[in-house]
């Protein structure tokens, strides 16, 4: 009785303490795409955690690592949004249901939950390896589900056309939430949709 009340103690502080690891990895993922990952420090994701600075070694053994892991929730946040979003429409339509909501005014504006990719692109470059190989994944991943909707899927022309795709997509919504004249920034991501999308073509007009 002793032995199996013990191993239920160790395995309730181990469930606790993952707990506690992913909660901070969850506030971190939304930190790094509201402040870059310049501006997110250890202290702050702490307090926010609702965990003393003290708290953060027994979870991760550099801020690096943190960064990482945050990185990797907010692009596994990002891919199963959009996975979701394929799954959902029709065959035909999935592409431009995908499009329409990536260059819409609400992914914008939700800065917090939306694509790292336009949240950090700018700064990843300037991070650490295991930062970089993370995005470097979500991108290759993006890229490979962009082409998969294309009727020429399995055709060269369509992982090029993939690629330019996604440049467009996160390089418009970057300049998007980059400027502060609004009727600019619907302009942008309303000229990137129509190119990507003809008008006559988009599943969701005015998003």
């Amino acid at each position: 009785m002793m032995s199996i009340m013990r191993k239920t103690s160790t395995n309730d502080r181990a469930a606790a303490k993952q707990a506690t690891h992913e909660r901070i990895v969850s506030v971190a993922a939304r930190a790094i795409r509201r402040s870059g990952y310049g501006g997110t420090g250890v202290a702050d994701i702490m307090k926010e955690a609702g965990l003393t600075h003290g708290a953060f070694y027994a979870h991760f053994a550099s801020r690096e690592a943190m960064l990482a892991e945050a990185a990797s929730k907010a692009c596994a946040e990002s891919a199963a949004a959009v996975a979701d979003m394929v799954a959902k429409a029709a065959p035909a339509m999935a592409l431009e249901s995908m499009l329409s909501a990536y260059l819409s005014k609400a992914h914008v504006q939700l800065v917090e939950q939306g694509c790292p990719l336009a949240a950090l692109g700018s700064e990843t470059a300037r991070q650490a390896p295991e930062v970089r190989r993370v995005a470097t994944q979500h991108i290759k991943a993006m890229v490979d589900l962009i082409a998969r909707q294309s009727p020429d899927w399995g055709q060269a022309g369509a992982h090029e056309q993939a690629l330019v795709t996604l440049s467009t997509m996160v390089g418009s919504l970057l300049l998007a939430r980059a400027v502060d004249d609004p009727a600019l920034s619907d302009s942008l991501r309303e000229a990137a949709l129509n190119h990507l999308v003809p008008p006559t073509a988009q599943a969701t007009p005015g998003a």
